[in-house]
């Protein structure tokens, strides 16, 4: 079977989840909270109620949004932290999620952490070491390809119910404070499910490659 027929699905749900994204954060971001507050207010409610010892910090770009648990901040970018969108509320309010997981300790989030580094590594050496494998038919370095690309398979395994954790924290933490109505929780919902697409395209994309790779060390595939 040829290499299309394994990555087809996913670079198909990569392009719509890419559509998508743009599309709900651009229409929602156009309907403004009826509270009236920013991305930079409900992540700092958020964390005043939750007792979380955070800092919540603007940066430069759009979609920069990440938390970082090195230093335990909430990072919004320009579109999310003086805005006060629907699209923006459910942006802040996921990021406060993953610093609720890491005040938690919630065990997937542990797990991505202690995996970046190697991470970082696998996905830098293994198409490499694969390539390299494949060309001098050489079975010990094609295995070590596949077994360092599994990392980043696993990573992004884990990375997607993390998301999925956050972004429904995220819900709760906004209706629970009053931070957004009920009439705009959808909007909020289909902002961050937009997102999640984009982590389940990753997903399946990567396991596809895997499987892809396995077929070919088994001698079911073509190069």
């Amino acid at each position: 079977m040829g290499y299309l027929i394994f990555i087809m699905p996913a670079l198909l749900l990569s392009i719509y989840a890419q559509y998508k994204v743009s599309n709900t954060f651009k229409k929602y971001s156009q309907v403004r909270s009826s509270r009236g507050v920013t991305g930079a207010d409900v992540a700092n409610t958020i964390a005043r109620r939750s007792s979380l010892n955070i800092k919540i910090e603007q940066v430069a770009g759009s979609l920069s949004d990440h938390y970082d648990p090195q230093s335990k901040t909430v990072r919004l970018s320009e579109t999310v932290y003086g805005s006060n969108s629907i699209s923006a509320l459910g942006v802040a309010a996921h990021e406060v999620g993953h610093a609720l997981q890491h005040r938690d300790r919630y065990g997937l989030l542990e797990l991505r952490h202690k995996l970046v580094p190697v991470t970082n590594f696998s996905s830098s050496a293994s198409f490499p070491i694969l390539l390299v494998g494949f060309f001098m038919q050489n079975l010990g370095l094609v295995m070590l390809g596949i077994i360092l690309f599994s990392v980043v398979v696993l990573f992004h395994l884990v990375t997607l119910p993390v998301e999925i954790n956050a972004s429904r924290r995220a819900v709760a933490l906004l209706s629970e404070n009053g931070l957004v109505s009920g009439a705009e929780l959808p909007g909020v919902k289909s902002v961050l499910s937009a997102a999640a697409l984009t982590y389940l395209a990753a997903t399946l994309s990567a396991v596809s490659n895997l499987l892809y790779y396995l077929l070919i060390f088994t001698g079911g595939g073509e190069d």
